[in-house]
């Protein structure tokens, strides 16, 4: 077992909302890993950042978090990827507004793993995924 951290808990991490503790605290002596649509959000706020201090900051919690494992998106990643979003997408509850979501979802299905966030709703109705949400 073990947990990928999405983007929201990482952010709140980054902005003092969540100390490093707390998702300690709720990951427990599960091991927890990076999925690389969780790197790109955060690569996306570094190079979105509005000032240099800002961007700064954001660039120096990604390097912290580049310590962690990173799973590797694969050929049976992309398989459980279009299973998820064709039986998304059959449900009526469209994959296309939360690809990188989806990706998130394929990695922790594939390899066994839960997904930790701040958000559930952007993993709603994927089947086969245990989600753990930050209170």
């Amino acid at each position: 077992m073990g947990v990928i951290v999405d983007t929201s808990v990482w952010i709140d991490v980054e902005r003092g909302r969540l100390s490093p503790g707390d998702v300690a605290a709720i990951t427990g002596q599960e091991p927890v890993y990076l999925a690389p649509p969780v790197l790109a959000e955060i690569q996306y706020g570094v190079e979105r950042a509005k000032t240099a201090a800002h961007r700064q900051k954001r660039a120096a919690a990604l390097d912290r978090l580049r310590y962690k494992p990173c799973l590797v998106m694969d050929a049976e990643t992309g398989a459980v990827f279009g299973r998820l979003a064709a039986a998304l997408d059959s449900a009526g509850r469209p994959s296309t507004h939360r690809v990188q979501d989806v990706w998130i979802a394929a990695l922790a299905i594939q390899h066994n793993l839960k997904v930790l966030t701040r958000n559930p709703k952007d993993f709603q109705g994927i089947p086969g995924l245990d989600v753990l949400v930050v209170p």
